[in-house]
């Protein structure tokens, strides 16, 4: 009898010819099927009359067992896929294969009940099942990337399941993994595997889990978000029903934003653990408590722990930003304190002013507007301002360059370099309609209404670089790209 939880016994080649892996498991399964499933189905018993989907749970590590748990305990009936016996054993024993603060508890309740249960057989739990919940692991490989093997086996377990269903499927991934895998790598093998279609056969959501380990059961039950990244509205509307008890705002999105929210979210974290650190290592050798000062920082929820400042834009500049980190570059260095993150940060925001010449310079055009000079909308201060410094480098490459800025005039000291500031000066329009009727590209430094109308009435043998994702529904016949989306 195959072993479906071990793709060596069954002799696949997951990253060869998919059509061809499958032809020899077509030529047995009719032979085996009704016996093997009826086995396998006299140990999976459900519970009866239970209205809510049934959940088949691939992986039973950190994710998987704490879901599981979760989930039983939620009213689902949860079927758990491992091809560790040992934690299969576990969680037919009630008992948890990991220590996890409640987990054990859960579990036991979830046997009891009868709605929990675990086995090595991933094609009859799914045809047991109607939702499929992935969470195998996706370790780095020897360069960084993402392993994907476990992933593709599962997805080939899974095909091979729904070529035997008859019945729509909702596969649902939690797995982290890099945007685009899903749709690229993941649903071919699944749909190749099965012959079956998605959308009108079987959905697929990428639900991005945000447990931490040793309060993974308390996150469950009070998620920080709920994501749900579909392929269609059915999918999404399917998968909404596993969250509906837990949180009650659920974000849908797209396949990707799903998967890359979790990279962001844990590479954030880790920059914040980093950032702490060194700020540790700073105070200490200053001789201050660095809690006393963090704990300060941390009460700012307007600016230090906000929104603000974290959405995608241009280089920062003004009076306070440059001046400061290199002052506090400028301390670690004075006191031997080396401070990798923070001594980097100008070196990342130059490469930001880098990446709009190279926008530039990949568009053929000779006359550049910028639509706003200061370092910030409304307001006359150009210290620093990045939009000052694109320019200088767009004149020094033999740009024409105009610019408007409604706080800007033409007498307006713009440098305290005199050659600069009769240079800069002379690039300074009165009106933009002036800018507009002088440029072939638009670099957009300013979300306001005055930007909105340059933009608008921008025709279409123009371009616009937004570096400040201008307000949402702007028409304008020019070809339109931002920064960084």
């Amino acid at each position: 009898m195959n072993d479906l939880t071990n793709p060596t016994k069954n002799g696949y080649a997951i990253n060869g010819n998919l059509a061809e892996e499958l032809v020899d498991y077509e030529t047995t399964i009719q032979e085996n099927i009704n016996a093997r499933l009826t086995d396998r189905f006299s140990k999976l018993r459900l519970a009866a009359n239970n209205t809510k989907p049934s959940l088949s749970i691939l992986g039973l590590g950190y994710v998987g067992a704490v879901s599981s748990a979760c989930f039983s305990d939620l009213g689902f009936n949860v079927i758990g896929v491992d091809p560790d016996i040992d934690k299969i054993d576990c969680i037919n024993n009630g008992k948890s294969p990991i220590v996890e603060k409640d987990l054990d508890k859960l579990l036991k309740a979830g046997r009891e009940d009868n709605m929990i249960q675990a086995t090595y057989d991933t094609v009859a739990a799914i045809l047991n099942t109607e939702v499929t919940l992935v969470s195998v692991g996706t370790p780095s490989d020897a360069d960084g990337g993402c392993d994907l093997k476990y992933l593709r086996q599962a997805c080939a377990q899974i095909g091979e399941a729904l070529r035997l269903k008859s019945t729509y499927h909702l596969i649902v991934m939690r797995s982290t993994i890099p945007p685009g895998t899903t749709r690229d790598v993941l649903l071919p093998i699944i749909e190749e595997y099965s012959g079956k279609e998605r959308g009108k056969d079987f959905g697929v959501c990428f639900n991005p889990e945000f447990l931490r380990e040793s309060t993974a059961v308390e996150d469950f039950y009070h998620p920080p978000i709920t994501v749900l990244g579909a392929i269609d509205e059915r999918s999404l509307e399917f998968s909404r029903k596993l969250y509906e008890d837990v949180d009650a705002e659920i974000i849908g999105t797209s396949l990707e934003a799903a998967e890359f929210v979790k990279y962001v979210d844990n590479t954030w974290h880790a920059l914040k653990v980093t950032f702490g650190n060194e700020v540790g290592r700073l105070c200490k050798a200053a001789n201050v408590d660095s809690h006393d000062v963090m704990n300060i920082f941390l009460k700012d929820t307007k600016l230090n722990i906000s929104p603000y400042y974290l959405k995608p834009g241009f280089a920062y500049g003004g009076s306070c930003l440059p001046k400061d980190t290199r002052g506090i570059s400028h301390l670690a260095r004075s006191l031997n304190v080396d401070l990798p993150v923070i001594n980097n940060i100008p070196a990342s925001n130059e490469s930001h002013i880098e990446h709009a010449m190279d926008m530039i310079g990949d568009l053929d055009v000779k006359t550049v507007g910028l639509v706003g000079i200061t370092f910030k909308a409304g307001t006359d201060d150009l210290r620093e301002s990045p939009a000052i410094e694109l320019m200088k480098r767009l004149l020094i490459k033999g740009y024409k360059v105009k610019f408007y800025d409604p706080c800007i005039t033409p007498v307006s000291f713009l440098d305290k370099d005199p050659q600069w500031n009769e240079r800069l000066q002379a690039c300074c329009l009165a009106s933009a309609d002036e800018l507009n009727a002088e440029s072939e590209l638009l670099v957009v430094t300013h979300s306001q209404p005055y930007a909105t109308q340059v933009v608008e009435d921008a025709t279409d043998d123009m371009h616009v670089i937004d570096v400040v994702r201008m307000a949402e529904g702007i028409q304008t016949e020019a070809a339109y790209q931002g920064i960084g989306w």
